[in-house]
């Protein structure tokens, strides 16, 4: 439960333990993801093709975060559907593995993103009801920060793996699925990490009558304005797979590539916490405002950029992004809706994210395919912008900080 007024407020256990479920399971996941690109193309499919991969992924992801945020809070509990998730996702690190085709890869990204919509809404709304509300943005960064810890761990097991074990800089299928079994462990101990330290919480406050339908709601007047602007902006978000496409173009060796995608989460671990933490001082908009800023720099730079040095200046700052952005879009969600309907909204948000990938991970690999690179960049650049007008120009976005909901 949160702590009362007369403690210092300070991270409960709850938070503590899904930072390092989290650092766990992403260190199992970022040993596969940043060798998707290669092992995709060395199985035959294109950029297209990853594109609709990416896209297919977090749009189910996002469709099933509604759904577990709605039965979240109908049940009144969180623990057993976040459980679920953490483990269907632990379950298909030995299926990739075994993958020998483009469309094998869909499948298992298709069931690893199911795993994680089941569980990120309920964790996420687990940690709001956990924590102080003056500690929101520094408890979602802490999180991120865990997070994105594991994504450097991984990517730095894959590139010990490549280089120590196989000593060669062009992997084929084969070695790519061998370093893939590696991810099997940190994933189970997620899900026992999970099982024996995260304590259920129930929301303390439930709306008139019971829990309200799934697609209905009574929110505030500025949580869907804040949808709408992220749909915007998320518009040109497409998947991260383009970026290290884009950074083997540019010169990037295959056998540096995990290094470069431990770097770039590096920087977002290590930006996170007090990135987001900023929004707890000067509000969530503002903050949020200078993270889409760096976005849309970073994808004007990678529209024009022509070296491989470029590409590791691009992804730091791109790892700021990430520091300014993620925790504190999580911490406004939490400041705007009620705890009974926080579940839900956190599934909102997903979907408002996953519903715009598909999308714009298709017109990112279309566009690449069939105009030039520099209008994939340049598109995404421009949405960015859009969101941000949006973001900064709502009348009941304007306000430092949203009024935050009463707790008891």
């Amino acid at each position: 439960m949160p702590p009362s007024s007369s403690a210092k407020p300070r991270l409960s256990r709850n938070v503590v333990a899904l930072g390092f479920v989290s650092l766990l399971t992403d260190t199992s996941t970022e040993i596969v993801y940043p060798l998707l690109p290669g092992f995709v193309r060395i199985l035959g499919a294109g950029p297209g093709f990853l594109g609709v991969i990416e896209g297919v992924a977090e749009t189910t992801a996002s469709l099933l975060r509604l759904a577990a945020g709605w039965l979240s809070d109908r049940l009144r509990r969180r623990k057993a559907i976040v459980l679920l998730g953490y483990g269907l996702s632990s379950s298909t690190r030995p299926l990739m593995a075994l993958a020998a085709a483009p469309w094998h890869v869909l499948l298992v990204r298709f069931l690893d993103r199911v795993g994680k919509g089941l569980r990120g809404a309920p964790r996420d709304a687990l940690i709001a009801d956990s924590t102080d509300p003056a500690l929101r943005g520094r408890a979602f960064g802490f999180h991120r920060a865990m997070d994105h810890a594991g994504a450097v761990a991984g990517p730095l097991i894959a590139f010990l793996l490549l280089q120590t074990l196989f000593q060669t800089e062009s992997p084929s299928a084969g070695l790519y699925r061998a370093v893939f079994w590696a991810a099997v462990l940190p994933a189970a101990l997620a899900v026992l990490t999970l099982a024996l330290s995260v304590q259920e919480v129930v929301p303390t406050v439930r709306a008139p009558g019971g829990p309200t339908p799934l697609l209905r709601g009574k929110w505030p007047r500025g949580f869907r304005p804040f949808l709408v602007a992220l749909i915007l902006f998320t518009l040109g978000n497409s998947s991260d797979a383009f970026l290290l496409w884009r950074a083997q173009d540019l010169g990037v060796a295959p056998a540096l590539i995990p290094l470069l995608w431990a770097a770039l989460h590096l920087v977002k671990s290590l930006s996170s916490t007090p990135g987001s933490g900023l929004s707890d001082r000067i509000g969530r908009r503002p903050t949020l405002l200078i993270g889409w800023t760096l976005y849309g720099l970073v994808y004007l730079g990678f529209a024009f950029a022509g070296a491989a040095w470029h590409v590791w200046a691009l992804f730091a700052l791109y790892g700021l992004y990430f520091g300014f952005s993620e925790g504190t879009e999580k911490a406004f969600v939490a400041d705007l809706v009620s705890p009974d309907l926080r579940a839900r909204a956190y599934g909102w948000h997903g979907l408002a994210v996953g519903m715009t990938a598909l999308p714009s991970s298709v017109l990112m690999g279309w566009l690449w395919q069939t105009v030039s690179v520099q209008a994939a960049f340049l598109f995404g650049a421009g949405c960015a912008l859009a969101g941000m007008l949006l973001l900064a120009c709502w009348p009941s976005l304007r306000s430092r900080e949203p009024v935050l909901t009463a707790e008891p």
